[in-house]
Order: structure tokens, then C-alpha cells, then sequence
């Protein structure tokens, strides 16, 4: 699904050199390229404070153990998305409720989220899935009024840009009360471990914040609140370092390859292509197609039997998922969400590909849907 070799071969004396660098000095622990990084991260963001963290699931916790929530809070997000939008929720003992996405951009649908809110809500999570922004403007309207926290699942769109009806342009991450992002190797802006970062523009949120990340201290040895052990190590950190002054030609090697993929596809009835809201910018962490009476198993063996990756992103929703059955919900509530996990699969992209493997991979595709 993704060539991190190939992107790695071509930025290889630079990694080398600083993962060197941090061997020789062995600041390994909150080192120089640590500080660097979060800056180049601010400056990149326009935010004032990004606290880089261990993981992605990891800025997800610490931005509600932040925020004070307490156990049985109400906290809104999608029932489409990956484990770990939840996952916290549930680790923190607040009441996850979950709710339906629009059917086009597979974002979470603002209108449910208005319908979910009660006396005990007090955060939405939106998760800005496969690449592109939930409806910011709707969500902080709807958060303002209801006085809502809004904490931003932004590790599959880092790099997009969302255009506010108010004429502003800001960066995925930056609108909501807080930002999360994860540098899975995978993500659009990827480590070679596991990594995360913490976005912010409220000064006390993110001494807050930064207390959470380091044993709840903010003085050495005397910890002021419960806290956790989360930090970006300096040798991702260096990496990141590198990566993240290519991240926008990355983004559009992804656009460009989801162009390819959009002409290939245009005219065949049995795939709908990926539709990008026109208050947004598309990163394509996923390409991820919508079928329509195709058997996918056999596609995607089809796809397998030449050599093609391909995968399901996701193929059970959270509210049918068996950790997370909850009598509030069942089969059927979330009729978008479950069409989409029944039909949706999601071809390679990244920043690596040449015509010749795109024409490969599309002319595949349709060979089997012929």
C-alpha cells in the first residue's frame, strides 16, 4: 500500500546523517532534534504549541485527560474510523457516542452529530478520514453553541488545508480546541517507529497538555496531576525533521496519483470515485473507491494474483465492533457507515509511483470488472 523503501532510498544521506548525528551526541531522550522538529511543526501548522507525544493514540488520551473529562462524559465521533478514535474514550471511562458519516466524503455527518448532543456531551471528536477535513465550520458552530470541546483526529490529513466560509485558510489539526495527529510509518508525514504531536493555539491548554505527557509534572519530581509517560524519541524526531520539508511535494505525488486513478475510473458504473468536499484539500492518506455490485473478496484476489495490494479500510464499524457492542446501538442505526464498510476498498497510494505502475494497477482493476 505504501513504498517506504523508495521514498527512503531517496532521502537516505540525510536520515543517515542525522540518526548518525544523534548516535554520536546520544541525545536520545528530548534532544535538539526534538525542539527543532516541534517548531518546524508550528511554523509549518501556524499554530502556536505542538507537543510531540510517543503515538497517535497517545495525543487522542492525553488531549481528553487534558481537558479534565470525567468518567461518564459524553464525548460525539464517527462509528467509521479506526480503533483508536474510541479506544481512548472507552480507557478514560467517558461514554463514547457514535454517530453516522456523510456517504460521499465518508467524513462524520454534522447534522448527526447535532442529533447525538445531551446535557452530559462535552467533546466531538471529527476524524479528517482518508485525507481531507470534516465540515470545520459546522462542527465549531455547532461546538460553540452547545460549549463543546472539539479535539481533531488529524493523523490521516496532516498537510490539508480547510477553507472557512470567513475567507481564512488553516491548516487540518488547527480549527478545533485541539489537534492530534499520529507519524505512523505509513501516515503522509511518517517516522520509522511510532510517533505523535499534540496541536494547539491556547496557551493554558497546552501547558496543560505538557504536564499530561510528563508524569503530570511540571516541576522535576513533584506531580501536580496524574500524567503518563509519552515522548517522541530524538531519532523520529530527526527523521520527521527531514520528511516534513517534503510533505507538500509528498501531497501532490498522492494527488496526483488519485487524479490517475479518477480518469481510469470515470466511466465505469461499479466504482464511485473519492469526492472531495469544496471546503477542503484531499492529502489521500487512502484512495479509497466505492464499489457497486462487485464481489470485493474476489477483487481484491484478482488484485493480490498481480502483484496489487490492496485493503479494506474498515470492515466492521465501531458500533457493531465486539469490543464495543453497546445495547444504545445495533445493526442497522448507522446505515451509512455500514454500506460503506460492505463496499468500500482502498487501492496502493503514495509518493513513489510512476505512470507505468498506475496503468498497471487501473488496467487490473477493470480487467476484472469487465
Amino acid at each position: 500500500m505504501v513504498d517506504l523503501a523508495g521514498q527512503y532510498q531517496k532521502i537516505k544521506p540525510e536520515v543517515d546523517s542525522a540518526i548518525a548525528e544523534i548516535l554520536t551526541n546520544t541525545s536520545f531522550i528530548n534532544g535538539p532534534a526534538v525542539k527543532q522538529f516541534q517548531q518546524s511543526l508550528e511554523k509549518y501548522l501556524g499554530v502556536k504549541h505542538v507537543i510531540p507525544c510517543a503515538n497517535g493514540t497517545d495525543a487522542l488520551q492525553v488531549a481528553m485527560m487534558a481537558l479534565n473529562l470525567q468518567p461518564g462524559d459524553e464525548v460525539i465521533t464517527t462509528s467509521f474510523t479506526f480503533i483508536a478514535t474510541a479506544e481512548v474514550i472507552a480507557l478514560l471511562q467517558l461514554t463514547p457516542v457514535l454517530v453516522d458519516v456523510d456517504p460521499d466524503t465518508f467524513n462524520i455527518d454534522p447534522d448527526a452529530i447535532e442529533k447525538a448532543i445531551t446535557s452530559r456531551t462535552k467533546a466531538i471528536v471529527p476524524v479528517h478520514l482518508f485525507g481531507q477535513c470534516s465540515d470545520m465550520d459546522r462542527i465549531m458552530e455547532i461546538a460553540h453553541r452547545h460549549q463543546l470541546y472539539v479535539i481533531e483526529d488529524n493523523a490521516q490529513a496532516i498537510g490539508a488545508d480547510f477553507h472557512s466560509k470567513d475567507g481564512s485558510v488553516r491548516k487540518a489539526g488547527t480549527i478545533g480546541h485541539i489537534g492530534c495527529t499520529s507519524f505512523f510509518p505509513s501516515k503522509n508525514l511518517g517516522c520509522y517507529g511510532d510517533g505523535g504531536a499534540i496541536f494547539t493555539n491556547d496557551d493554558a491548554m497546552a501547558e496543560q497538555i505538557r504536564i499530561v505527557v510528563n508524569h503530570g509534572m511540571k516541576v522535576r519530581y513533584y506531580h501536580d496531576y496524574v500524567g503518563v509517560n509519552s515522548r517522541l524519541d530524538s531519532i523520529q524526531a530527526a527523521v520527521l525533521n527531514i520528511k516534513l520539508k517534503r510533505l507538500d511535494d509528498y501531497a501532490e505525488a498522492r494527488r496526483y496519483a488519485a487524479n490517475y486513478y479518477n480518469n481510469a475510473f470515470a466511466a465505469c458504473d461499479k466504482l464511485k470515485t473519492p469526492v472531495t468536499a469544496n471546503f477542503t484539500t484531499h492529502v489521500f492518506h487512502q484512495y479509497t473507491l466505492v464499489t457497486h455490485c462487485v464481489n470485493r473478496e474476489k477483487l481484491m484476489a484478482h488484485l493480490q494474483s498481480k502483484g496489487i495490494a490492496s485493503a479494506i479500510y474498515y470492515p466492521v464499524p465501531l458500533h457493531l465492533q465486539k469490543a464495543y457492542l453497546d445495547p444504545r446501538y445495533k445493526k442497522g442505526d448507522f446505515p451509512v457507515t455500514e454500506q460503506l464498510c460492505k463496499t468500500v476498498i482502498s487501492l496502493p497510494i503514495h509518493t513513489e509511483f510512476d505512470d507505468e505502475t498506475l496503468k498497471y494497477v487501473t488496467s487490473s482493476v477493470l480487467e476484472f470488472l469487465k
